[in-house]
């Protein structure tokens, strides 16, 4: 048959975003986002919220990482060295508090682990962490809405543009594979194995973003290094056949990157990672430019066999 990239069929399951979906992302949104007021008839209480400065010392020295300023504590959460947040009960803004503790003995930090010590603090808030109602309130301080109804069907809009988004992109996906698997390539030895290092690379940078290392995520999953690396061949295997079918494609078919659409996708990069254009320049050298020019091309051929595809949707 050859290498097939046109005409190609596929299904489309379009999952339409039901009234349940809804209300579980609005009951989220209302656990993460508690009602914040500020409270000023009253001393602070337990599971009250307080704003407040504290500088630590042992004896007459401040000892360091004892500082902080407009740090936040809810009262009895226990976030604090034990006995900390109990003596900031019945103090009002403005009070100038003297805590007195003593570090547990398997404390972190082994200077002071087991040692006495005294925070000389000022409240300078006492806030309230309440439940919103479901009502046009939360719609206009949450959900940036004039009623509830609006956030509502706002919500469902965006939740079904995210779920369209994500199936168009699994489509695309399968599309790709689909052509590449009639292409005749066989990766070399020293492709598969600079492959498999990406797909480690990634492994480890996702980690990151979770606050876990390699070595955690091994521990965690009674597994190791090696074997994750081994287990890391098909996917690599998967990512340079598809890359040569773009790259045969890209050829067949004259493509490619144009600077409008290099310029979008660094400016894509720049929202998704909360970077300016000077900034994203200080990181951009020729790897980073290969990456860029690969992402651009890869999504130009893949919009390319959707549009020549046979596509059947469900839902």
């Amino acid at each position: 048959m050859g290498f097939t990239y046109r005409g190609l069929k596929a299904e489309l399951a379009r999952h339409i975003i039901t009234d349940e979906e809804i209300d579980r992302q609005i009951e989220r949104l209302r656990q993460q986002s508690p009602r914040i007021t500020q409270v000023n008839d009253r001393p602070a209480q337990l599971g009250d919220e307080v704003v407040l400065d504290y500088k630590g010392f042992c004896g007459d020295e401040q000892f360091a990482g004892g500082t902080a300023e407009n740090q936040t504590l809810v009262l009895g959460s226990g976030m604090f060295i034990p006995g900390f947040e109990e003596q900031l009960v019945d103090k009002v803004p403005g009070e100038q508090v003297t805590v007195n503790v003593t570090f547990p003995v398997e404390y972190h930090a082994e200077a002071l682990a087991g040692m006495d010590a005294r925070f000389e603090c000022v409240i300078r808030q006492i806030r309230l962490r309440e439940e919103y109602e479901l009502d046009d309130t939360f719609a206009k301080e949450v959900g940036q809405c004039e009623t509830f109804e609006e956030m509502r069907r706002k919500l469902g809009e965006s939740l079904q543009a995210y779920t369209d988004e994500r199936g168009e992109m699994d489509l695309q996906d399968r599309l790709l594979r689909q052509a590449a698997a009639t292409l005749d390539y066989t990766a070399d030895e020293a492709e598969l194995e600079a492959a498999v290092n990406v797909e480690m690379q990634n492994l480890e940078a996702q980690l990151v973003n979770q606050g876990l290392t390699l070595e955690m995520y091994c521990q965690f999953m009674n597994t190791s290094a090696e074997e994750l690396r081994k287990d890391s061949y098909p996917a690599a295997k998967i990512a340079l056949r598809n890359h040569a079918a773009v790259l045969k494609i890209a050829a067949l078919e004259n493509l490619e990157p144009t600077s409008e659409e290099i310029s979008q996708t660094l400016a894509m990069i720049c929202r998704q990672n909360n970077l300016t254009m000077d900034q994203l320049k200080e990181v951009y050298d020729a790897e980073f430019e290969v990456a860029v020019m690969k992402s651009v091309l890869t999504t130009k051929v893949m919009r390319l066999i959707r549009d020549a595809a046979d596509i059947t949707v469900t839902q």
